[in-house]
């Protein structure tokens, strides 16, 4: 599946995200705050050795419980926006729709895309994560827990993680990256990522109107990949959509004093393994 240009890429998914948001809005469970849902059916399983997992700690845990194939393969854009809405009331939304179908652009295959292949660098994988190492140091697939330090040792003497505290660590990320990442990549589209990532745990994991979450949710989303119902977690009573997200990841963005850095300042995109990188 190629494309000549991102502008063209980006203008395609742009005009078909709101029909692919409409025609999957009914979907799910019940409301897909969780009521409807028989959680016998979604209880956590250790991935298998054969098992396809990436560098996306969302997608790994509604794999992990079924919400998407636990084998992390043959998955499609459909079962990508199924799945967020069902496991956490995140309703397909315009960017969710274009990230799921930009992220097929990471492997050969036109309908189906696997966890592990997702990881392409270039893709929707990114430098400087909350949880994972750079491309260029390493293994960009898998959790580093002396990365996620930063985050877990944020916002001291409470047990919430929250906007100003989402934005501090996003910014210390980028240092510690400049120190050990000469070729670190640090444009418009790493940024949007960085804060829309964070904006997700927030709300997922807690308060997408206060842009709290409690501590020990998120720490489990990130280190086991795994949903915290048996400390007391649910899905958001409140649908996560398009009135309240755009907004809580502005509030982060707004929160940082970003600056784009490095050789390349143009956001870009790679196009399949081993496609072109586009920049636009």
């Amino acid at each position: 599946m190629k494309f000549s240009s991102v502008a063209f890429l980006a203008t395609t998914l742009a005009a078909g995200a709101s029909a692919s948001s409409d025609s999957s809005s009914g979907h799910g469970k019940g409301s897909g705050s969780g009521s409807g849902i028989n959680w016998n059916l979604h209880k956590w399983q250790k991935p298998g050795p054969s098992d396809s997992r990436g560098p996306c700690p969302g997608l790994n845990t509604l794999a992990n419980h079924g919400f998407l194939p636990r084998n992390g393969k043959n998955i499609t854009v459909q079962n990508i926006l199924d799945a967020v809405n069902d496991g956490f009331n995140f309703r397909p939304i315009d960017i969710m729709v274009v990230a799921a179908k930009v992220a097929l652009l990471s492997t050969d295959n036109v309908n189906y895309v696997t966890l592990e292949e997702s990881g392409l660098y270039g893709n929707i994988e990114h430098d400087t994560s909350l949880s994972r190492n750079d491309y260029a140091l390493g293994d960009n697939i898998h959790f580093n827990e002396t990365i996620f330090q930063t985050l877990a040792n944020s916002n001291p003497g409470v047990d919430y993680y929250n906007i100003t505290s989402a934005a501090q660590v996003v910014e210390q990320r980028l240092v510690e990256d400049k120190l050990v990442n000469p070729g670190l990549i640090n444009t418009i589209k790493e940024i949007t990522f960085r804060t829309r990532e964070s904006a997700f745990y927030l709300s997922t994991m807690g308060n997408v109107t206060a842009g709290t979450a409690p501590k020990k949710f998120v720490d489990i989303l990130f280190r086991e990949e795994r949903l915290p119902l048996e400390e007391g977690w649910r899905p958001s009573p409140v649908p996560i959509d398009d009135s309240n997200f755009p907004t809580l990841q502005s509030a982060v963005f707004n929160a940082t004093t970003w600056e784009p850095s490095g050789k390349v300042i143009c956001p870009w995109i790679r196009d399949q393994p081993e496609g072109p990188v586009f920049f636009f």
